[in-house]
């Protein structure tokens, strides 16, 4: 009796994959959703931050000195990977002009006298400006252009020291008494896209599989399917929901493992750790993700509700794990917060094992937490299975 009663969920489980299956080939949509948006993000992120760092930021430069030294600043500033001297202004009116019409981001101010004034030891100033309104542009050549300045104040200073009978020891003894040595840990290239796109592509996933789990269940509702779904699953929920999400679990998966052999393959991103704990961490990211979207549309039975959930949920997740600002520097309630979010724990591990190297024990708080979100549908199962028998979609 007991294998008979083992064969007939079986068999029932393997119906329901098989219809779900012939939905998934009959919609364009699933295609859509599953395949083609997942990997046009993943080419359009990593080819956008291909440098690494954005190159030959537009500025422009305001000489009115006119030396050698001034000229020789600006192409010094000019020679910076990250800038670009596209003009020359003959006033700071015109270069701010230039800034709020978009055709420059920040400009490089030389008064007049600079160079006589630097060599009788009167302080001459040098100004920068930079538009913050793009923050990334704005901070790279308020970089570059403080780095000029400071350069350009040492030279000056070595100058005059020189004049003085200082010998070269002397003279930089002087100007740098402590030598900084700096070392860049895990991504010494500085390289945004191996910060970034290791957890805005996961992160594309997962909103798409918020989507797709929260529509494929919503639209038996809408289309009045859900009573001949849950007689195929043997009238069980457990059987029906199984059936349905397990394709979708395998096509999400092969998703997963094809940026991360791109990203640390082909593109050879660090992975510190080798690839098999961030293979582990994709699946339960796709496990959590599917048991998050259940939730969604047990909380909220209906197509169009359900799906802003998971848009809503989706986007917030972005902003809230921590690769864009850190969650430490959040109010404590959006701390606490953070942790409700499976890509969070997915960015976390990723730190660990992809960019620190540790070993997983050092990450298993994570890892038990995408684990816990699998278990949050059961807390709405009957609601959702009463809703796919009685529920009636109003459009």
């Amino acid at each position: 009796m007991v294998n008979k009663t083992h064969n007939s969920k079986l068999k029932s489980l393997l119906l329901v994959m098989k219809r779900e299956c012939s939905r998934l080939v009959s919609r364009p949509l699933y295609f859509f959703c599953m395949v083609a948006a997942p990997l046009f993000c993943y080419i359009f992120f990593t080819t956008l931050m291909d440098s690494g760092l954005p190159k030959n930021l537009p500025v422009a430069a305001v000489d009115l000195d006119e030396t050698s030294t001034s000229r020789n600043l600006i192409r010094n500033l000019d020679a910076f990977q990250q800038t670009a001297i596209v003009a020359h202004y003959g006033s700071v009116d015109e270069a701010r002009s230039a800034i709020q019409r978009g055709e420059i981001y920040g400009f490089y101010y030389i008064p007049k006298g600079l160079s006589q004034q630097a060599q009788t030891q009167n302080q001459p100033k040098i100004s920068f400006y930079t538009n913050y309104s793009y923050l990334i542009a704005g901070s790279l050549l308020f970089r570059d252009m403080k780095m000029m300045s400071e350069l350009a104040s040492g030279a000056a200073a070595r100058s005059v020291l020189y004049a003085k009978g200082a010998t070269e020891d002397q003279a930089m003894a002087y100007l740098q008494p402590i030598v900084i040595d700096t070392h860049a840990l895990m991504n010494p290239w500085l390289n945004y896209s191996v910060y970034l796109c290791n957890t805005l592509l996961p992160g594309v996933l997962m909103l798409m599989i918020f989507m797709v789990t929260v529509y494929s269940i919503g639209v038996e509702i809408k289309d009045r399917t859900a009573r001949e779904w849950l007689r195929m699953g043997n009238n069980s929920i457990y059987i029906s929901l199984a059936g349905k999400l397990l394709p979708q679990t395998v096509i999400f998966f092969i998703m997963g493992i094809f940026y991360n052999v791109y990203l640390y393959g082909y593109l050879h991103f660090p992975i510190n750790s080798g690839i098999l704990p961030m293979m582990l961490a994709t699946l339960l990211l796709v496990l959590a993700s599917q048991s998050c979207g259940i939730i969604m549309i047990g909380t909220l039975p209906t197509l169009r509700l359900g799906l802003s959930f998971a848009s809503l949920w989706g986007v917030m997740s972005f902003s809230i794990s921590g690769f864009s600002f850190p969650v430490m520097a959040m109010h404590p309630v959006l701390q606490a917060l953070s942790n409700l979010f499976p890509l969070r724990h997915f960015f976390l591990i990723y730190v660990d094992q992809a960019l620190n190297g540790y070993d997983m024990i050092y990450s298993w708080t994570n890892y038990v937490a995408l684990l816990i979100f699998m278990l949050l549908p059961f807390f709405v199962v009957n609601r959702l299975k009463e809703a796919l028998i009685y529920y009636k979609y109003m459009p």
